[in-house]
């Protein structure tokens, strides 16, 4: 480097000439300070989604531990009664599409071991929450959530019991519960909970997720480390113009450029800290987190630190490369020279050799290459953003006439349409990538959604009870149809009977069935019954092959008599409960049942057999619901939970989807949403400093008496064209990589029914953001914008 006589070359002249543009950004005046707020802006935006990303592996480290830490330790065998063992028993239960996680607790001594976050175990009818439980109950929302946890509260369960600070949770303490009543005895809380490896076909959903969600927040970063390019080449003309050299001057304006983004770290970081502090009150997609979890991976935070101003310095240089800065002006190389294509097209066509190379992922057995799969997305998208600055000056210079506004933003795009693209490309690779990731999804969930059998259409609710007392289920059908907005209750009392004698030759244990109490209208949905009267008896066959039609043989037949006491193996003396099924029971066809099953063995009435004869009988009852009742799926829950806390009430449907699948598709709507907010605020920004720096030339304009609405219009032209050239390039290049992630997994179904709603979004948000610009272009277009010193 020369500056008059001296020259610095290596490490020190690098050095020297960016701390010297470090100077010009600090000491700039007000028209400096404000383009470095305005890049710091930008550049803090991307710094916060890129921290943010930095802290899902802590995130979801945190809320597995803490889970982890409260569920009960597991044992092969339930550890002896002492003073530091308790029994507990589940009491989860819905409200109104949440979940609500209970468990009931009775210490057997005063050393009983207490749940994280729980100080003091809650006594009989007490209870302790989690805040969000304890909000809920206290406000006219939770009323009849309230009518369910009768209990006392006592106590608040701490940061180190819940998973998030939205969690609903509860314990409470019960002084009945036993370990012959559904209890289990345990000597603490905390268990590694061992998660299934995920599908490939997921893996490469979360790889390509993460590379569409950090794509844009690349290309908005690269974009505002160039804000205030047109003030900064006359600056760089000065430089030379007092003796420096060319590569000194572009090292100066990459100095500048460092100072920017290292002032938008700054402002990422209190940006990050800041909304780390409001997150904990914030659920999106149902998923909310504390902010401690929130902590970013020391490695990952620091290659934000390192890789945000290395990319300030490299964009600068790049941007540069076809500027010649001289003494008296700066030229632009290729003014007038069209962008060339044939470097372009390779790289979306590498992205995609490089993920097809990968393989097929269909199968649990098939394996993925991360790197191929994550580079390969990388290129494509990257191919799609580049195009964009082509394709502008394709259209443009075939653009001619047209009213005036129309002629200024085409004037416009065809002098400076690379700004205008880079304004614009990274809704270009959102937009893209999520229609990849839509088609993708349509075409892979019906691998991870099975059908139940239920038949959600001839009743809506499963409960079960876990009490063996003849009354209390009597009680729950009976409380069940004597509950608000329930139209039918399909009630049966379940048990076993067994061919009485010994064991014969052979046999390890004697062939038994199944037995079922229910009044005739439940028999009705479990069997072709046909005539049926209370004291009436069915032999169901089972169809479906799937048990032993001999062992129902011996047992379930007219005249047979059987033993319903519990076979308690070899070696254990009998204690017969016989039975004889009377001669006059008919053999019906079974049928599957709302919840899925299907009916074997004996269906009995109950005036045709004594229920305190059954062996540890359980209860169930589907429940059909009146939709027009309000809330009748609460006042359900509210009788199961009167009746017994620990009733169980499963919402039936026809179709179950993979947790895996679910969580995943969830997370990846919360990046989504992250995403598109940064994209808006992102180009607000961008918008803003356009228009700043083409402020004279509109006060020019407004002072020759051109019509502020003419401005207006032609500012919205110039962003609606290069957007929907972007939204056209997504779409072609949404359903390229949308097409090879289904070769990889072996689709071929493509649903463009997803594709519209994305792109219309896209361009919906950059109309918003077009009209939260108009109120500063407003205030720009005045003839005191001519004004200098």
């Amino acid at each position: 480097m020369s500056v008059g006589s001296r020259t610095i070359t290596g490490p020190r002249g690098w050095g020297r000439d960016l701390w010297t543009g470090v100077r010009f950004a600090v000491g700039g005046g007000r028209e400096g300070w404000i383009r470095t707020l305005l890049t710091a802006l930008g550049v803090g935006l991307g710094v916060v989604l890129l921290l943010g990303a930095a802290s899902i592996p802590t995130m979801m480290e945190m809320r597995s531990q803490r889970g982890d830490a409260r569920q009960p330790m597991e044992s092969e065998q339930s550890p002896p009664r002492s003073a530091a063992t308790l029994v507990e028993a589940q009491a989860d239960t819905d409200f109104r599409g949440d979940p609500v996680r209970g468990m009931l607790l009775r210490p057997d001594g005063d050393r009983a071991p207490a749940p994280p976050g729980v100080s003091t175990l809650p006594g009989p009818g007490e209870m302790v929450v989690s805040p969000a439980l304890r909000g809920l109950l206290g406000s006219p929302e939770g009323r009849l959530l309230r009518e369910r946890l009768h209990f006392k509260d006592v106590g608040t369960i701490g940061q180190a019991g819940l998973i998030g600070p939205g969690e609903l949770i509860y314990y409470a303490g019960s002084a009945t519960l036993t370990t012959d009543d559904g209890g289990w005895r345990i000597a603490g809380f905390g268990t590694r909970t061992k998660s299934d490896p995920m599908d490939p076909m997921l893996l490469v959903l979360m790889i390509v997720g993460c590379v569409v969600m950090l794509m844009p927040v690349a290309i908005f970063i690269a974009t505002a480390v160039r804000f205030g390019g047109e003030r900064r080449d006359r600056r760089l003309a000065a430089l030379r113009l007092i003796g420096a050299d060319a590569r000194m001057t572009r090292r100066t304006a990459a100095g500048e450029a460092l100072f920017g983004a290292v002032c938008g770290l700054a402002v990422g970081a209190v940006l990050f800290l800041a909304a780390r502090r409001l997150v904990g009150g914030v659920a999106v997609w149902d998923v909310n987190v504390f902010p401690s979890d929130i902590t970013p991976v020391p490695g990952l935070a620091a290659l934000v630190l390192l890789a945000v101003p290395l990319a300030a310095i490299g964009v600068t240089l790049f941007a540069l490369r076809r500027v010649s800065i001289e003494p008296l002006g700066v030229a632009r190389e290729g003014a007038g020279r069209r962008r060339r294509l044939w470097w372009r097209l390779p790289l979306p066509a590498v992205g995609l050799v490089l993920m097809l190379f990968n393989g097929t992922v269909s199968g649990r057995d098939a394996s993925v290459n991360p790197y191929l799969v994550a580079g390969g997305a990388t290129l494509f998208l990257l191919g799609v953003a580049l195009l964009l600055p082509w394709a502008v000056d394709a259209a443009m210079a075939r653009l001619r006439g047209g009213p005036v506004p129309w002629q200024l933003a085409v004037r416009r795009l065809q002098l400076s349409g690379a700004a205008a693209a880079r304004a614009v490309s990274g809704i270009t690779v959102a937009v893209a990538g999520a229609i990849a990731l839509q088609l993708f999804f349509a075409a892979i969930q019906g691998d991870f959604m099975k059908t139940t059998g239920q038949d959600a259409s001839r009743a809506q609710l499963h409960t079960m009870l876990p009490s063996h007392e003849v009354g209390t289920i009597r009680k729950m059908i009976e409380e069940f149809r004597a509950t608000e907005g329930v139209r039918g209750v399909i009630a049966s009392i379940d048990s076993s009977a067994s061919r009485p004698g010994p064991l014969r030759r052979g046999e390890q244990f004697r062939p038994s069935t199944r037995v079922t109490v229910g009044d005739c209208g439940s028999l009705r949905e479990m069997a072709h019954t046909g005539p049926c009267k209370d004291g009436d008896v069915f032999v169901a066959e089972d169809g479906s092959g799937s048990v032993d039609a001999g062992y129902i043989a011996e047992t379930a037949r007219p005249g047979a008599t059987v033993d319903l006491a519990p076979d308690d193996g070899p070696g254990k003396p009998p204690h017969p409960r016989l039975w004889t099924v009377p001669r006059s029971a008919r053999t019906v066809e079974s049928r599957v049942d709302p919840t899925g099953q299907t009916a074997f063995g004996l269906l009995v009435t109950p005036g045709a057999l004594d229920l305190r004869l059954l062996d540890r009988p359980m209860a169930r009852a589907m429940v059909r619901i009146d939709p027009e009742v309000p809330d009748a799926v609460e006042h359900v829950r509210n009788t199961a939970a009167r009746i017994d806390p620990r009733t169980k009430v499963f919402a039936l449907q026809n179709i179950a989807r993979d947790k895996q699948f679910t969580s995943l598709r969830t997370g990846l709507l919360v990046a989504a949403t992250a995403t598109l907010a940064l994209i808006a605020a992102s180009m607000l920004v961008t918008m803003v400093e356009q228009l700043r720096e083409r402020r004279r030339l509109l006060s020019v304009l407004v002072a020759f008496g051109t019509r502020r609405a003419t401005l207006a219009w032609s500012v919205l032209w110039q962003t609606a064209v290069p957007v929907a050239l972007g939204l056209a390039l997504a779409v072609a290049g949404g359903a390229g990589l949308g097409l090879a992630l289904l070769r990889m997994a072996h689709k071929t179904s493509f649903d463009w029914s997803v594709v519209w709603p994305l792109t219309a979004a896209g361009g919906g948000l950059v109309l918003v953001v077009t009209l939260l610009s108009l109120p500063p272009l407003w205030r720009m277009m005045r003839p005191d914008g001519l004004r200098t010193e």
